[in-house]
């Protein structure tokens, strides 16, 4: 689905991205991201459309929502000083005369 076709489900909803974003525990930013690709990944497609038809429908399709719970995602990366993506990073040995390797050859 396209990013516009997205929005257009989105509008049918009547949601704004925020919106959504908020509704299914994502960063406002990671949804509105997609529009730069031109293209919405197949499950949020999915969930657009289904909210789309659900108010269409007159069915209040937000209740069924909270049901789930607002359990967010780690977020990742959560670098900290000597540490990438949260992993404790060994530190590395530079071994002297790298160069010199050269002249041996």
């Amino acid at each position: 689905m396209t990013y516009d076709e997205f929005l257009a489900e989105l509008g049918k909803a009547g949601l704004s991205v925020r919106a959504f974003a908020k509704l299914i525990g994502m960063n406002p930013t990671s949804v509105s991201n997609y529009a730069s690709n031109g293209e919405v990944p197949r499950h949020l497609a999915v969930i657009a459309a289904l909210l789309a038809e659900m108010n269409l429908r007159g069915v209040a399709f937000q209740v069924a929502i909270e049901r789930v719970g607002s359990a967010r995602k780690k977020p990742r990366g959560s670098g900290r000083p000597g540490r990438f993506g949260g992993d404790r990073q060994e530190q590395l040995e530079l071994v002297s005369g790298l160069n010199d390797t050269s002249s041996q050859l």
